[in-house]
């Protein structure tokens, strides 16, 4: 009876330990968190993305307190994602390539702190690759002009329910479709070999 509970106990810890090693966090800025979730989301091995508050210095952001820029964060998405079928690299890699990193707080049409650059690490491995990414970016394309900031990530808010999923529930918003839904498309263009149900 007692090997049966061992043995029962191991599995659990094996089944556990794979459902953790298949699924990681990753925390970008780059504009409207409306576009931004879009994005990953169209990303193969990304699970969610989740619209929220990061990068400020006071407790429990609202979108109301972000909207005056006195709260010091930027909207921010956590991206769900399974390392085995999408690595850290590529999505940083998504993150660049899909805004203006040379742009100082903003993005066309939305300006302000809260609309940053911002790539968020968790460890020293991460901030290595976002800076190794800047470094070969500044050179060959931006000319050394990428403002992004690279932040050790503190606490993540997460949105307002009716932030979540915002361009997928509701693609008749004119911002969504004279914003959005081009910024989407312009990037799936770009990075078709990382979308789902890509033949790369």
């Amino acid at each position: 009876m007692m090997k049966k509970i061992i043995i029962s106990v191991f599995i659990m810890f094996i089944t556990l330990g794979n459902a953790q090693s298949n699924k990681k966090v990753a925390y970008f800025a780059s504009g409207c968190f409306w576009c931004v979730e879009a994005i990953f989301e169209s990303v193969e091995g990304v699970n969610e993305a989740v619209s929220g508050y990061a990068g400020g210095f006071t407790n429990n952001p609202t979108y109301q307190k972000i909207g005056t820029g006195r709260t010091g964060h930027a909207e921010t998405v956590a991206v769900y994602y399974n390392p085995k079928k999408v690595s850290f690299k590529t999505l940083v890699d998504v993150f660049f390539g899909s805004h203006n990193p040379t742009t100082k707080n903003g993005q066309h049409p939305d300006y302000g702190s809260q609309y940053r650059s911002i790539a968020f690490y968790n460890s020293i491995q991460e901030k290595q690759q976002i800076e190794a990414t800047i470094k070969k970016l500044n050179e060959e394309v931006y000319k050394g002009a990428i403002v992004t900031e690279v932040t050790k990530l503190k606490k993540f808010y997460k949105a307002e329910n009716y932030h979540q999923d915002y361009e997928k529930l509701n693609p008749q918003n004119p911002y969504v479709r004279q914003v959005s839904i081009p910024r989407l498309n312009k990037f799936k263009e770009k990075f078709k070999h990382v979308l789902k149900n890509s033949t790369h």
